[in-house]
């Protein structure tokens, strides 16, 4: 590695030490499934979050779940203490389109139906609420 390509890695890897996310890919449900649960708790405090979250009756639901446990945990290891109650919230979370599986389904009269078995990669950025926030 040369030396400006690797004076670029020092500094991104600085900047993303005051971010805390996570990152779920290849969540096999279509993405605008995805976003109907994502769109519910995108701003929230986390423990309002997760208990929204756990009553919601959407499969997806579980894997968005999953990811923002994930993300309050980078967010402990990387602050070396643990989360106090409303301290954390939700910055930002989204969800993107994945790889997109083709495959053909036998139809009548000897044609052949496309269809497409879609994959999405969810997201989530949190932060901590400081006294100006507030």
């Amino acid at each position: 590695m040369g030396a400006r390509k690797r004076k670029m890695a020092e500094n991104i890897k600085e900047a993303k030490k005051n971010i805390y996310f996570a990152t779920l890919r290849d969540i096999p449900s279509s993405p605008r499934k995805m976003r109907y649960v994502v769109d519910l708790v995108r701003g929230m405090e986390v423990n309002k979050a997760l208990a929204t979250l756990k009553f919601v009756t959407k499969h997806a639901s579980r894997d968005v779940e999953k990811v923002l446990k994930s993300a309050i945990a980078n967010w402990e290891q990387k602050n070396n203490r643990k989360a106090d109650d409303d301290e954390l919230y939700i910055s930002r979370i989204f969800v993107d389109e994945g790889q997109t599986l083709k495959r053909m389904r036998p139809a009548p009269q000897g044609r052949g139906y496309r269809i497409r078995k879609r994959s999405n990669h969810v997201t989530v950025f949190v932060d901590a609420k400081t006294n100006e926030q507030e």
